[in-house]
């Protein structure tokens, strides 16, 4: 027999309340190579990475299903901060 960790028990529900936010879970995932391909194309359209096109489009599914659950925050926002937002502490706007 093994021990579970902290991990394997918040999988089986053991989950308490104060714990810290979980690192994003890594899935291998197998597609047939057209679909990825289709799936890396429409993500280029929409300026996504692939990964992110994927995590997108299986949220939607959740969502209009749903069985997106409640407690799921949302997708983080990567790549160059919209105009007009404050530059980030140490940035210097001298040149």
């Amino acid at each position: 027999m093994s021990e579970d960790t902290p991990e394997e028990s918040a999988a089986e529900g053991g989950r308490s309340p104060a714990r810290r936010p979980q690192q994003r879970k890594q899935v291998l995932l197998r597609l047939d190579p057209l679909i990825h391909d289709a799936l890396a194309r429409w993500a280029g359209d929409e300026l996504r990475s692939t990964n992110a096109q994927i995590e997108f489009l299986l949220r939607k599914a959740l969502g209009d299903a749903g069985r997106l659950p409640k407690g799921a925050g949302a997708i983080p926002r990567r790549g160059r901060p919209p105009k007009g937002e404050a530059p980030q502490a140490g940035a210097s706007d001298s040149g």
